[in-house]
């Protein structure tokens, strides 16, 4: 025989308090709780122990607890599940009701890119997603729901950011990610809690996120009502503990290919001169090329000046750097730019970049910004025509999105943007046609895309992206001993 009564549990204390003055929490948490169910089994279990069914359990899990917490610390609350840390972190929820913003409230917008989901425009969305290790362009267009657990922690952790929240929340934080990832989003977190000046509390039962949260403030919860907490306020990361276990070394064609899927360009790579991995053991986790410079380029003959020969002699330019999506975020950038730059083999050495004006890790590694050279009147003329027309402009990167909207406005409607643009921007034939010409004329340039097919003339709108991008100029000089 089976009898369900009315479930018994409920706090039956539940107090604390936040002192602003001495920025100290504290807490008086207890619950009670009795068996909801009786059947013959609970009621042996119940006399051969002396128990009564209806026996009411009483628990205190915080007994007049002192934390203190400054509005700029990271806490990091630890212990095995039960232990009351989830309580712990809904009462510093209700103590600083709006000042506090919960991973759990945040309204996602799951069918949007995330790029549309976040701060107030492109540019500045796609500096916070960087800041959080989404700087992947592939990802930008994703939606939520298409992220891994890890990136979904790191958008939210973005999200945070852009709220007015002085306090940010996160129970079970990276409990259902991989501890490599965890450490990273735990790295990425408190990095850019700090330089906000914000305040984290984060609630798990993993003790491995020491060292890359850095928390100024420790709560290690027992089962019953111990507690430990330790203080340390001049606690930082600077760096990730895996970025410890990287090295730079010499590499191939091989190594980047198999990380060029992860490049927004992964299409063939120029001819290297010299190619350096960063591995973790025997992981593969980044690559860098280093290429034979263009005889042209816009803001070099500000910081160099020479022959073709001295220039192939002297400069190298770093055609591609490529991190694993996994280990974007914790400074792998930075680490193998600056580490290979002397050994690349010449004395100076430059870079043109699209991403340097939201994720600068070329200046950080070292490099100087020279010039910046933005698309051209008759580019952002193009484009406007092609919104016009009913294309995204910033999906133009993708072919199979430009092939089908190609065969829906009709190939006469887009030869006769790319024909207008070719009168105005001389420049731009050469790279949209891909013809061999250094200097082709408007008719060899109408000729080539008139003869292309949807796909082809989407091709030709991929690379017409790639102008449009606004790119920036870096470079490198070996200090003389």
């Amino acid at each position: 025989m089976t009898r369900r009564k009315t479930e018994h549990f409920h706090i039956t204390k539940l107090k604390r308090t936040y002192n602003r003055q001495t920025a100290t929490f504290t807490f008086n948490i207890s619950y009670e709780t009795a068996p909801a169910t009786r059947t013959q089994r609970t009621i042996a279990v119940a006399e051969a122990f002396g128990l009564g069914t209806d026996q009411t359990q009483r628990f205190t899990l915080y007994d007049n607890t002192e934390i203190k917490i400054k509005p700029n610390d990271i806490v990091l609350i630890t212990g095995d599940s039960g232990s009351g840390k989830s309580a712990l972190l809904k009462a510093v929820k209700r103590d600083l009701a709006t000042e506090a913003m919960d991973t759990r409230d945040l309204t996602i917008n799951s069918n949007e890119p995330i790029i549309d989901t976040v701060a107030e425009n492109t540019s500045a969305a796609l500096e916070l997603l960087s800041k959080v290790g989404l700087n992947d362009a592939f990802l930008f267009l994703r939606n939520y729901t298409e992220l891994s657990d890890g990136q979904k922690h790191r958008y939210q952790i973005a999200r945070l950011a852009e709220t007015t929240a002085q306090w940010w929340l996160l129970d079970e934080f990276t409990s259902t990610l991989d501890r490599d990832t965890a450490k990273i989003v735990a790295f990425n977190l408190q990095r850019l809690a700090r330089r906000t000046g914000k305040a984290v509390v984060a609630a798990t039962t993993h003790s491995d996120l020491l060292p890359d949260l850095a928390p100024n403030v420790h709560v290690y919860k027992r089962y019953g009502k111990e507690v430990t907490v330790r203080y340390n306020p001049e606690a930082q990361a600077q760096q990730c503990s895996l970025t410890a276990e990287m090295h730079v070394e010499p590499g191939t064609l091989t190594d980047y290919k198999l990380l060029s899927q992860f490049h927004y360009r992964e299409g063939r790579c120029p001819a290297p001169r010299k190619i350096f991995t960063l591995k973790r053991r025997d992981e593969l986790c980044g690559v860098i090329v280093y290429s034979y410079p263009s005889p042209m380029c816009f803001g070099r003959s500000k910081v160099w000046k020479g022959t073709l020969k001295q220039l192939q002699r002297d400069i190298c330019l770093i055609s591609r750097v490529v991190v694993h999506p996994k280990y974007r975020g914790i400074g792998l950038g930075e680490k193998i730019v600056r580490e290979s730059l002397p050994m690349a083999g010449t004395p100076c050495i430059e870079a043109v970049v699209v991403m340097a004006k939201y994720n600068p890790f070329f200046e950080r590694a070292g490099m100087q910004r020279v010039a910046e050279s933005k698309p051209s009147a008759g580019v952002v003329e193009a484009l406007e025509k092609l919104e016009h027309l009913g294309f995204d402009v910033a999906l133009l990167g993708a072919v199979s999105y430009g092939e089908r909207i190609v065969n829906t406005v009709g190939r006469e409607a887009v030869l006769n943007v790319l024909e207008a643009l070719s009168l105005k921007d001389a420049g731009a034939r050469k790279r949209l046609a891909s013809l061999r010409n250094v200097y082709p004329k408007h008719n060899e340039f109408t000729q080539k895309i008139h003869g292309l097919d949807a796909a082809g003339l989407a091709l030709a709108l991929k690379r017409l992206s790639f102008t449009a991008q606004t790119k920036m100029y870096l470079f490198w000089k070996k200090p003389k001993n």
